[in-house]
């Protein structure tokens, strides 16, 4: 069988990461642990964990000229991805990201966005060729609003899955428009109530679906997700309880191995099952693309898990 061809166009930023025991709070200093320096964004994630389960992925994206942005190229390419559509920008430095993570896994983040900025709806447009390709589409909101619109439709235009994590979670109302290209909204809880202003996941679910999405899926953690593909189609999915260890990048997990099962032709709730596999295995390890599983791990994973129910 072919790898899917899915396409992510998103942010790509470099992770400072400190582990500490605890968060700091407003004004306090904590000392932590060594420094460690890793490939990150939420676009570049969800590329990668998509391109190590075995899809072919077209990353359109901008980074900086800088060391950080070298790095990130080479990345990329170590990690197979087609990046053709990734502008090194002579005009802005790479994003970058620090992230404290205490000792249950859970972590804060402040992300300097540099040439993510400047991804453009001409970006876009100049990876068109590989838009005629691609079984899924894969986006989120660390870049440009405008960008974000334009992948959506190009996507839509193609007759592509167009998947929508609208994260980080809106501090504005997204435009009715942008959720008439999108096939699947992945809001966690904290984006699902953002995006709605209810905090209950299928009342938040029910805003989005009329707003014209096929499918909302609302991340819950260890808990699982909630599928919902109509008013009176509501189903919880259950996750994998792990011990995590850093849960920086288990939503870009998430939504690569999504994108990956529905672009070979899984149903969703099989696709969401898998995708919660990555996820589990992805907080199990220390930061982001480090994190991420390959196919055969997570058939190990899955294997494993059903031998033990």
């Amino acid at each position: 069988m072919a790898s899917p061809h899915i396409i992510v166009v998103g942010s790509s930023n470099t992770d400072m990461v400190v582990q500490a025991d605890r968060l700091p709070l407003p004004g306090e200093t904590v000392l932590g642990g060594d420094l460690v320096i890793a490939p990150g964004g939420k676009g570049a994630n969800q590329a990668v964990a998509a391109a190590r389960l075995g899809a072919h992925v077209t990353f359109v994206a901008r980074v900086g000229q800088d060391m950080f942005g070298q790095e990130a190229l080479s990345n990329f390419q170590r990690e197979g991805l087609d990046t053709r559509y990734v502008v090194q920008d002579p005009d802005a430095p790479s994003g970058v990201a620090l992230i404290v993570v205490d000792s249950d896994g859970q972590n804060i983040i402040a992300v300097a966005p540099g040439a993510n900025r400047r991804l453009s709806p001409a970006d876009v447009e100049a990876a068109s060729p590989a838009f005629s390709e691609a079984r899924s589409v894969l986006l989120q909101l660390e870049i440009p609003l405008e960008t974000v619109m334009a992948a959506a439709k190009a996507g839509r235009s193609a007759g592509a899955t167009v998947i929508l994590n609208p994260a980080p979670a809106p501090s504005s109302p997204l435009p009715d428009e942008l959720f008439t290209y999108v096939d699947i909204l992945t809001p966690n809880e904290t984006e699902a109530t953002a995006l709605t202003g209810h905090e209950t996941p299928e009342d938040a679910a029910l805003v989005l679906l009329r707003k014209g999405v096929d499918a909302v899926i609302v991340t819950l953690g260890e808990e699982g997700a909630l599928v919902a593909t109509g008013p009176d189609q509501m189903r919880r999915v259950l996750g994998f309880r792990v011990e995590a260890v850093d849960a920086t990048a288990a939503g870009d997990a998430f939504n690569g191995a999504l994108a990956v099962a529905l672009a070979r032709g899984d149903s969703l709730d099989a696709a969401v099952r898998y995708a919660h596999a990555v996820a589990a295995l992805s907080v199990t390890r220390l930061g982001a693309q480090p994190s991420l599983p390959t196919a055969e791990e997570v058939d190990a994973f899955l294997k494993e898990a059903r031998s033990l129910s």
